[in-house]
């Protein structure tokens, strides 16, 4: 008897065909994929709707249009920014699928629809994709436009994500007094769209932003304004100084190796290149090195910073050889020794950037490097020859650091030796995780032996490691390499992470990609993870750049709904819970220490994936991170006081 041959089991993917491809209209990309546009739809993409916005006015003061640009965070939740520029086009647009309707929708509407893809509108600018507002357009529930041209005033409006709902109409004449041409976008965050960390706007965030706007565009006036209840706040920033100021800046928390501050500009008419440098030594350990092309921040550097950096280093050692300043047995100075403890800001303006990815972290024009390398070798060269007791100083702390860093290498190889005779060369008191795969691996620090011994029972140890650290961690921005490899602490850290310290780190080597800081709830637990993300940004910034380093959110609260206990993160989760529930009668206990939960709490609430809350500590600008890490691990008490009272109203986003 033949056996019943069955029909195979039909496979759903066998039916794919035309029917299943979706063309996507108008807007319809950027709701369906706004990560691909503003990189995430938390608090950084929110804030990120603001900064396309304000590029363009930018981009109108660098063509030389816009004096004044102002930024107002609005009562009702919108934002409102306005400049004085030539205003967006008005007139019908000229041909194509787009024909009659005004220049000023098509830009809104469209993407990649911009005055900055030829012509003569902008001959350099910020914003290349053309997608910048039309992304806000269609990230918004609201967005109000109006423009002041030709003696006339219009405006416009779109509703529910980019849908128009009045056409550009003329609404009167250009008021006599203020600005005879510009443009005001008022837009309102769709909060469907930004679910995940709401739509309130941090006054902090966006005031560090537009400062950094006004130091490298000199003596354009930003206003910032916060018209939002119990934060009403109005801020101008203007630096006639220009980048020289912002290197003021940067350092007023550092004790300068002098006074002045180096800098020069140059041109290339011919290839449309412009460059602004400006650099100052501190008496610290970190270099502070930031690009900018276009107004853009270069967080990873590219052709510019790399011919300032090739260009110092052959000028400094030819100055101090020229000088006698180096014994004659001592090698060349290397780029590290000459760069500890500099602040210089790199600033390039050129037609046609090429950027590195979507995200422009990396200028990759080739022109770009031997122009910068050759004014540097040339106007440095002048400087440092002016101004020889400046450079006699750089020349000294370049050979002290060179020191210094024959000692590192020393400690390095003690570090590396102890290591090994320790067998496998885990910490003691590292609970390391079963998997050996970095990708799921998750490493907690953990304050103190107590704490840590409730965090083993509570962890999953296939996955999650434990590495408790007693006290504070060395303050590393107060040493060189060679103490803080002598700390305890420090070297179990560098150990159990992996991938190396400081210049030699290596992301790619590390055995965890969540780092997460896990300290109680109060004063010293703030202290103890402040020291902790100093030393990751110091010495292992490149997983504070992938995103591996974390904070635990242990709550502030817990209370009881019947017999059930409640956790809550924090004053606002607590209020929060207060609104929904205003008859609740139970007392609120504030939980001060790790130590006051079992193992079943801690899991539940902070270690849990399933349950658990974790901030991701990210770097939006170098700069910026710098100047922060600086103020509140420096020596400057007056700067930092200063810090914390000016931030106190974020304390939530308090973070780099």
């Amino acid at each position: 008897m033949a056996s019943e041959k069955k029909a195979p089991a039909k496979n759903p993917s066998a039916d794919y065909g035309a029917k299943d491809i979706q063309v996507l209209e108008g807007l319809d990309p950027v709701r369906k994929r706004p990560g691909m546009y503003i990189g995430s739809t938390g608090l950084a993409g929110l804030h990120h709707l603001i900064w396309e916005v304000v590029d363009n006015s930018v981009d109108e003061a660098m063509a030389g249009f816009c004096d004044r640009v102002g930024i107002t965070l609005l009562a009702d939740g919108g934002c409102k920014v306005d400049d004085n520029g030539r205003g967006i086009p008005v007139d019908p647009y000229p041909s194509g699928p787009h024909k009659g309707k005004s220049a000023a929708e098509v830009v809104l509407t469209v993407l990649h629809a911009g005055g900055k893809f030829g012509g003569e509108g902008y001959k350099v600018s910020g914003g290349l994709h053309g997608v910048g507002v039309s992304v806000v357009n269609a990230l918004s529930s609201k967005v109000l436009l109006e423009i002041d041209r030709g003696g006339d005033r219009y405006n416009m409006e779109f509703v529910d994500g980019g849908k128009l709902k009045g056409k550009l109409q003329k609404v009167g004449d250009t008021p006599g007094r203020g600005r005879k041409t510009g443009t005001s976008v008022t837009f309102y965050p769709d909060a469907t769209i930004f679910a995940s960390e709401g739509i309130e706007f941090v006054a902090r965030t966006v005031m560090e932003r537009l400062q950094t706007m006004a130091f490298l565009n000199k003596s354009l006036e930003v206003v910032f304004t916060d018209e939002r209840a119990g934060r009403e706040q109005t801020v101008t920033f203007q630096y006639k100084g220009g980048i020289v100021d912002f290197v003021k800046h940067l350092n007023q928390s550092k004790e300068a190796l002098f006074a002045k501050v180096a800098n020069f500009e140059d041109e290339d008419e011919e290839e449309g290149m412009q460059l602004d440098i400006a650099m100052q030594w501190n008496n610290g350990y970190y270099e502070g090195i930031h690009g900018y092309a276009n107004g853009i921040s270069t967080t990873e550097g590219g052709m510019h910073v790399e011919g300032f950096k090739t260009a110092l280093t052959s000028v400094l050692n030819k100055y101090a050889r020229d000088k006698n300043l180096l014994k004659e047995k001592e090698d060349n100075l290397l780029g590290e020794d000459i760069r500890e403890g500099i602040t210089a800001i790199i600033s390039v303006k050129l037609r046609e950037p090429q950027f590195e990815g979507q995200t422009k972290a990396k200028l990759g024009n080739v022109p770009m490097r031997s122009f910068v390398q050759k004014s540097t070798n040339k106007y440095l060269a002048e400087w440092f020859e002016e101004n020889p007791a400046e450079a006699n100083r750089v020349v000294k702390k370049a050979v002290a650091a060179a020191q210094a860093r024959l000692a590192a290498k020393n400690a390095r190889n003690a570090v590396r030796r102890k290591t090994a005779l320790a067998g496998a060369g885990m910490p003691d008191k590292l609970k390391d995780c079963s998997s050996g795969k970095p990708e799921e691996s998750e490493l907690f620090i953990v304050e103190g032996d107590s704490a840590g011994g409730t965090a083993v029972d509570a962890r999953d140890p296939r996955t999650q490691a434990i590495l408790p650290i007693r006290g504070k961690i060395l303050n590393v921005e107060r040493a060189r390499l060679d103490k803080m490899l002598k700390n305890n602490e420090i070297q179990a850290l560098i150990t159990a992470i992996g991938g190396g310290v400081g210049d030699e780190f290596d992301a790619s080597k590390a055995r965890y990609h969540k780092i997460i800081a896990l300290a109680d709830a109060d004063v010293d637990g703030s202290h103890i993870r402040t020291l902790l993300l100093t030393f990751f940004y110091r010495q292992m910034r490149p997983m504070v750049e992938a995103g591996y380093i974390y904070i635990a959110q242990p709550p502030l609260y817990s209370t009881e709904v019947g017999k059930e206990k409640v956790y809550l993160k924090d004053d606002q989760a607590k209020a929060a819970f207060l609104a929904e529930k205003p008859n609740h009668k139970k007392e609120f206990q504030r939980l001060k220490g790790l130590g006051e939960m079992d193992w079943e709490e801690l899991k539940s609430t902070t270690m849990d994936s399933m349950t658990r809350t974790l901030l991701q500590v990210t770097v939006e600008e170098a700069a910026i991170a710098d100047e922060v890490v600086s103020v509140l691990m420096g020596d400057d008490v007056d700067s930092r006081k200063q810090f914390i009272i000016t931030n106190a109203r974020d304390v939530r986003n308090l973070d780099f």
